[in-house]
Parts: C-alpha cells; sequence; structure tokens
C-alpha cells in the first residue's frame, strides 16, 4: 500500500491565515509543522504519517525537519509523495563543515525523497566558535552558496535558541533568508531573542520561524498558559512569520489548526500580562538558554 496517499477521513482544508515569510515569496500559514513530538522518534512511521497527512490536510504548507531529528527525514519521505510540491521544505545542518554538509544534504534529499529543499539552514548556532568554523575556509556557509547556486536548495537561513549574541553575529556575517528562533511569553525576562534576534531580522526583511512557543509544554498547564495563549503572543509579535509546533496526534494537529484559525492579534496590555504571569518560572521556560 501506498502509504504517501493515507490519509485520516477529514473536512475540507482549513483556511489557515498566512503571512510572508520574508523575501522567499512563499506565504506560510500561521502553524507550522515541527520537528517534535511524533516526527522525532523511531519506528512510529503510521502514526507519524498521519500526523503529516493531518497537518496537510489542514492547511499546514510549511514543513520542518533536520538529520538530528531521529527518523523525521524517513517520515517525511513516505509521507508526502506527490503532496511534496504544496508544501514549503525546510532542513538544517548541523555539520560546520563544507564537506560534511554537502554529505547530510545528499543524504537528507534521499531519505525524503526530494530534488530539493526550499530552505537549508545552519543547525542550532550556540557559540563564536561554531560561526568561525562556519565562516573558515571549508566551513559550511561554502556547503550552502554551492547548493543554492546548484538549485538543490532555494534558500538559507540559520537557527537558535542558545545565545542570541551568537545569531545576530551570524547576521552580520551573511545575508540569510530566514531565521528559526525561540520565542515566547517567557523570552524577554533574561538574553532576549525578541529585543535583539527578532527586531534585527525584521529591519532586514527576513523571514522569522518561532520555535518553543510553549517550551516543549513546561509553560503549559494550570496557572500557566493555555496553548492559545502561547501561540497568540508570539503570532502577536510583529516580524514574526509562522510558528512550528511540534504534535504527538492528529488531534494536537487539529487543536493548533483551530487555534490559528480563531487567532485575532493581542493587544499590548494582554502581551505584557503573559509576560508577567511567567514571570516567577522564566528560568524554567527558558532552560534552552545559556546560563547567565
Amino acid at each position: 500500500m501506498d502509504t504517501a496517499r493515507i490519509s485520516d477521513e477529514h473536512t475540507s482544508p482549513s483556511l489557515l491565515p498566512r503571512r510572508a515569510l520574508g523575501r522567499t515569496g512563499h506565504e506560510a500559514a500561521l502553524f507550522s509543522l515541527g520537528g517534535e513530538g511524533i516526527l522525532r522518534t523511531h519506528g512510529r512511521g503510521p502514526e507519524a504519517i498521519r500526523v503529516i497527512h493531518r497537518a496537510l490536510d489542514q492547511g499546514v504548507n510549511y514543513c520542518d525537519t533536520a538529520p538530528a531529528y531521529a527518523g523525521s527525514l524517513d517520515y517525511y519521505g513516505e509521507a508526502l509523495g506527490e503532496r511534496r510540491r504544496d508544501i514549503f521544505l525546510a532542513s538544517k545542518t548541523h555539520d560546520r563543515t563544507r564537506e560534511g554538509s554537502l554529505k547530510l544534504l545528499d543524504e537528507s534529499l534521499r531519505r525524503l525523497r526530494t530534488d530539493h529543499l526550499d530552505l537549508w539552514q545552519l543547525h542550532d548556532l550556540r557559540t563564536l566558535d561554531d560561526l568561525n568554523r562556519i565562516f573558515a575556509k571549508g566551513g559550511a556557509i561554502e556547503a550552502l552558496v554551492q547548493a543554492r547556486a546548484e538549485g538543490r536548495v532555494r534558500f538559507l537561513g540559520l537557527t537558535g535558541h542558545h545565545d542570541p549574541a551568537v545569531l545576530m553575529e551570524g547576521m552580520r556575517r551573511f545575508d540569510f533568508d530566514t531565521v528559526l528562533v525561540a520565542l515566547n511569553a517567557a523570552d524577554v525576562h533574561r538574553l532576549s531573542f525578541i529585543k535583539t534576534v527578532l527586531s534585527e531580522a525584521t529591519r532586514r526583511g527576513m523571514g522569522v520561524i518561532g520555535m518553543k512557543s510553549c517550551a516543549q509544554g513546561a509553560l503549559l498547564g494550570q496557572g500557566k498558559l493555555a496553548m492559545g495563549e502561547a501561540l497568540g503572543y508570539v503570532w502577536s509579535l510583529p516580524g514574526v512569520s509562522t510558528v512550528v509546533v511540534g504534535c504527538k496526534t492528529p488531534a494536537e494537529v487539529d487543536d493548533n489548526a483551530r487555534i490559528a484559525q480563531q487567532f485575532t492579534a493581542f493587544e499590548e496590555r494582554r502581551l505584557r500580562e503573559l509576560e508577567e504571569r511567567t514571570r516567577p518560572q522564566a528560568a524554567i521556560f527558558t532552560y534552552y538558554k545559556k546560563p547567565v
């Protein structure tokens, strides 16, 4: 049986609100499918494929993956089939060298069963040493530029959630098309990406993809935030194009799609109130940042 054509019963695709992804020309739905959740597993293909199909059925048109995300590449490769043309497919390289990154690209395209990526990104930039290796002779930036020239990738980006200064320096060194960055209601309390990276990326006209909007669930629950508040906060930030969310089940996909459909921008007062609610546990909610 062709699993690329398997999908749960569903209604017509939802009309998810869309925004320009920087200068790429792509209009991304507010809610995009992230690489966590069921996709960051091995040996759970049928479950992962159902989640991917449900996301596409709901109108999601930006999908995130990476070689570091367990079986995610293989799940997409098995699930997409002819639907590949309907999405903006983003992956990454965690290798800091030209040769290693090109090998990862070859392997990624094979596992994804596609001839190109819409976006190829430098994965998880943490230190200035990372950048120095990437931008040195024989570094990964040479692979990105070469792959774009060859048509195997269309656009280039960088990603990070550890240190805003590193992403800022990366943007200074190269004219990237997008940035995938951690954004949530607790961000402003220390090492803020909102006040630095988001502001600079918006000034440059880059596409901004938010991640960790609920801090892998740490922000959610009694006395914390509802998912609609967590996502709505990030969508309300000026310059944000879309937010990637990892999903475990088709029901979670449906919930996120419903939240996106019903979203209206939060007023400043509500943004500040959500920030204040996260203040007491801000260190827990921003666990992914470098220690201060």
